[in-house]
């Protein structure tokens, strides 16, 4: 049975709040980040995940190494967890996968603007071959 893990952190990062999405599936690993502006309430946080969940653009997938099915204690897991609300360090894995997600797309954004530069000089060109055939007809002015 394959078991599915996702987790929601949300930290101050000057000016912003932000929020980083990290899901764990099938051995892959993805993370999304998500400035939400304003400190957001938990009631704000929950509406943001049943609207804008399916919408979210996920970095693409990086291995993941395996989670253990190990129990963990309720009160060791309630001190865990408030030791990591006082001192945040964004994990390696969401770096890694938020970095490749900026990669990829600052590449896309250089073929697409390089496609318009091409699309742009071939209308030019053509422009200019129809005003010389004109020219060589005498139409020109």
């Amino acid at each position: 049975m394959e078991k599915s893990y996702s987790s929601l952190t949300v930290l101050f990062e000057p000016p912003f709040w932000v929020g980083i999405f990290e899901l764990t599936y099938k051995g892959c690993y993805t993370a999304c980040k998500v400035t939400f502006g304003a400190e957001p309430t938990d009631p704000q946080i929950y509406e943001f995940i049943l609207k804008s969940f399916s919408s979210l653009e996920f970095s693409p997938s990086i291995k993941a190494e395996e989670h253990g099915d190990k129990r963990i204690n309720p009160k060791r897991l309630r001190r865990e967890i408030n030791r990591r609300q006082h001192v945040f360090q964004r994990s390696t894995k969401s770096q890694q996968a938020l970095s490749l997600m900026h990669r990829e797309k600052k590449e896309e954004a250089k073929r697409r603007n390089k496609q318009l530069r091409n699309e742009e000089k071939e209308r030019i060109y053509e422009l200019k071959k129809q005003k010389r055939k004109a020219k060589h007809r005498g139409y020109a002015k």
